[in-house]
Order: structure tokens, then sequence, then C-alpha cells
């Protein structure tokens, strides 16, 4: 394989992940007064040779208490046993969870939120707390609700971020669905 179709394989990858979050993104029940967002936290070991492994997904609304996708997958992720971390990973057994999320890539279809309306903790801080790797967007939050400075904040905080802009329109289109309809 050359260095160029290897650098695709790998941007189609992350377009791959992008459209599984778009999936999570689906199932949210649509409101008027939030966005429909979905997330995958993907694991690339260096015990496991690199190779991508989903550990958990989330979407908005999924969990008990006006959740949000990135803090439901975190959730679930926090909630795995020892012997499923095991069965994910090779050597997963020997890795505590932190560990593991040190090495995990966050695919979100929107902008991860640093202000939350309700008084819950913001995604942000969640994602910065876990220590996640990088953050895959595929499109910001719009300002409807508040001003989100989500990828600024896991930037500062060092978290690489990464816009996958090939997907916005989809991204965008599930965020509002439930919304009236506006200019795009």
């Amino acid at each position: 394989m050359t260095p160029t179709a290897a650098l695709e394989e790998y941007s189609e990858q992350h377009i791959n992940y992008l459209r599984i979050a778009i999936s999570e993104a689906e199932k949210c029940v649509p409101t008027p007064t939030a966005f429909c967002v979905g997330c995958v936290l993907v694991v690339r070991l260096p015990i496991d040779g690199f190779i991508p492994v989903i550990l958990s997904t989330g979407y908005s609304r999924e969990l008990p208490g006006n959740t949000h996708a990135e803090a439901n997958a975190l959730a679930k992720a926090r909630s795995l046993s020892p012997d499923q971390l095991a069965s994910l990973f090779s050597e997963a057994a020997l890795m505590l969870l932190p560990d593991i999320l040190a090495h995990t890539d966050i695919y979100t279809t929107l902008e991860p939120c640093s202000v939350r309306t309700s008084g819950l903790a913001p995604c942000a801080d969640a994602l910065v707390a876990s220590r996640v790797k990088r953050c895959f967007i595929g499109v910001g939050e719009p300002d409807n609700f508040v001003k989100c400075e989500g990828a600024r904040k896991l930037q500062d905080a060092g978290i690489e971020v990464i816009w996958l802009p090939e997907l916005q329109d989809e991204c965008l289109a599930v965020a509002r669905r439930g919304h009236q309809s506006r200019e795009i």
C-alpha cells in the first residue's frame, strides 16, 4: 500500500466512525430545546498494534437525567467490568480504564458542549477530566442555545481536536431534528 493510499484509508476510517456517531444521534428523541448528538469512543492501544476498538457509544438523552452523548459514552465505558474490558483488548486486564481512555479517540457529531443551561457539567470538561487523546468533530455547535467553546477548551487542555467537514451537513441535520426550520 502506498503512503497516500494508507492515509486515505486512515481518513476513511475516521469518516466511518463519524457515520456510526450519526447513527447514534438518529436514536435521540428529538426536542426543540436541545440538539440530537451521537458519540463513539474508539481505543487504539499500542499493545494491540493500534488496531481500533469501539469502547462504547452514546447519544443525547440516552440515559436518565438530561444527559449528553459524550457523557453517556463515558458513563457506559466506566460501567464496563474488568472482564468486559479484557474481552475487548488482548491485555486490557492489565490496564485500568483511565489508562485506556488516554488512548481513546472521541468521534462526536457536534462540538462537545462547554456550557450547560441545566447546570450539569459540560461534556468538554468530562473529556478533559478523562484525559482522552483526540476529539474528531463533525460540526461546530450552532449558537441556538449557548455560545459553545468546547473545541477551544479541549485544545487548551492538550487534547487534539480534528474537524471532519465531510459529513458536516449530515451532522447538522441530525442535530436539529425536532427544531423548527432554520437557515443553516
